[in-house]
């Protein structure tokens, strides 16, 4: 879990895929690696998720991917079998939670409130998906659960743009964004992979920038 969170950490935002042609995997990788952010999150928002994750491994053994978007225990199943590196869940199940960590499977669980932080503290959880992360308020409620949770890192998704990325990445109790909007489906699906790799060379350029302050 360490190893995959440095990495994380490392890069700054993950982007978040969801993709429709799991053949789309390949080209998708070359963009992100010579973007500079070797790195995925596919979403199983779509039933090509798996496929995707397999191509993605395959074709780029480099990169680092994981599965989001994981609902339940057979989903994750699913993920690591397809060679997912790491799982991330959109809430907390204790469940699919406890059987991650039976597994020895790297998990950045969802949460939104104390209720579910508290419950992922209890299973030694320290580092944590916040989602949605501008509809549940955002650097605001961040900086505020830092008090209580100052040992708690983030990893904030939802509603997070070039526009906003700066302010979360320079809170202390976040370790990396997702990032949806570097890898929209209609990009993917219209073959704009140039397109994807100079949003990801702009965000890489932005994280180095903060990194290096």
């Amino acid at each position: 879990m360490d190893k995959i969170i440095e990495k994380i950490s490392a890069m700054g935002v993950v982007p978040v895929v969801a993709i429709e042609n799991a053949s789309d995997a390949v080209r998708l990788g070359e963009a992100l690696i010579e973007g500079g952010l070797p790195c995925a999150e596919i979403t199983f928002r779509t039933t090509a998720a798996a496929s995707a994750i397999r191509t993605l491994c395959n074709s780029h053994p480099g990169i680092l991917v994981g599965a989001g978007t994981i609902l339940t225990k057979s989903d994750a199943e699913t993920a690591v079998d397809a060679g997912a590196s790491f799982v991330v869940t959109p809430g907390f199940d204790g469940d699919l939670v406890d059987w991650c960590l039976d597994q020895s499977i790297p998990v950045i669980p969802g949460v939104m409130t104390p209720t579910d932080i508290n419950a992922a503290i209890n299973r030694k959880l320290n580092v944590l998906k916040f989602f949605p992360a501008e509809a549940a308020g955002g650097v605001k409620t961040l900086k505020a659960i830092s008090g209580p949770y100052g040992s708690i890192k983030f990893v904030p998704t939802g509603g997070i743009t070039l526009g906003n990325v700066e302010e979360y990445l320079s809170l202390p109790n976040v370790v990396a964004c997702g990032g949806s909007w570097l890898v929209k489906k209609a990009l993917i699906s219209s073959g704009e992979f140039d397109t994807i790799k100079s949003l990801v060379r702009e965000v890489v350029q932005l994280v180095d920038r903060i990194q290096d302050k």
